[in-house]
């Protein structure tokens, strides 16, 4: 931030404000307030009624609000899909939590749950275990790399190659160790290994002696990945003995979760 120029931050001050003005006008909705008109807005705002017919109109052009019939404008069809995806993530993570926290005492490292949302993979949930505790550079809310970590890998192995492809060229892919893969190529081909598997497994790939087991979390739409369940630890203290146990208990955790989030979906 330090290094930006008088005029880029000013820039940024710019849209940041016009940002915040569009949050404004979407928290007058409440139980009481369900149609807002132009009147309403530059009053609450302190601005012209010309700015508040502005501000509306850029949100009805974006579907985040829609005319009412009576007139004013109401909530639109942006918000209610938007309104099915909190809810289906968060969903989500109470149906994992529990099982998490299960895997993470059993196994005796830190496991997390993870989801992708187009070239964006997000940590969802994390629990530690209460015998082995590591720093590991996840945290709930986290954006992780798409090119590196068994989380991400197996959250796009059972997608199109095609379609992967065009996400992976699309994005800068971050060499974190010597570990890591940048080529394209070579990352469609481990993720098809992946899927032939049923699981991924990382060694060093975003942070040195770290290693991840992950496996997909299926939803109830056929051939669905929803989310990933993954466990995090030590590599030097997950000998191959220790790897092929964790590695079922992993996929079986996924499974668990998998049948329960069919349920709530279905």
């Amino acid at each position: 931030m330090s290094r930006m120029s008088g005029q880029h931050a000013g820039g940024y001050r710019e849209r940041n404000s016009t940002a915040d003005r569009a949050l404004d006008i979407l928290a007058m909705f409440n139980d009481e307030q369900a149609v807002v008109t132009g009147a309403l807005v530059a009053d609450r705002l302190g601005v012209a009624r010309s700015t508040a017919y502005r501000y509306l109109q850029s949100l009805v052009s974006s579907h985040f609000l829609e005319e009412a019939p009576g007139g004013g404008f109401q909530l639109g069809l942006r918000i209610l899909e938007l309104a099915r995806l909190a809810r289906r993530t968060l969903g989500l993570s109470e149906i994992a939590s529990p099982i998490l926290d299960e895997l993470a005492q059993d196994v005796g490292e830190t496991t997390l749950l993870t989801r992708r949302t187009g070239d964006l993979v997000v940590c969802l949930d994390k629990a530690e275990s209460h015998r082995n505790r590591v720093r590991i550079s996840y945290e709930r809310g986290t954006v992780l790399p798409l090119n590196a970590g068994a989380s991400a890998t197996v959250l796009l192995a059972w997608n199109d190659p095609d379609e992967v492809r065009q996400i992976l060229l699309r994005t800068d892919l971050t060499r974190f160790t010597d570990a890591t893969l940048t080529d394209v190529e070579e990352l469609v081909e481990r993720l098809q290994r992946i899927r032939t598997d049923g699981y991924a497994v990382a060694r060093s790939e975003v942070d040195q002696d770290v290693m991840g087991i992950a496996a997909p979390i299926w939803g109830a739409r056929e051939g669905e990945v929803v989310a990933a369940v993954s466990v995090v630890g030590l590599a030097s203290r997950i000998p191959p003995r220790t790897e092929r146990a964790i590695v079922a208990k992993v996929r079986l955790a996924a499974a668990r979760i998998s049948e329960r989030v069919t349920i709530v979906q279905g």
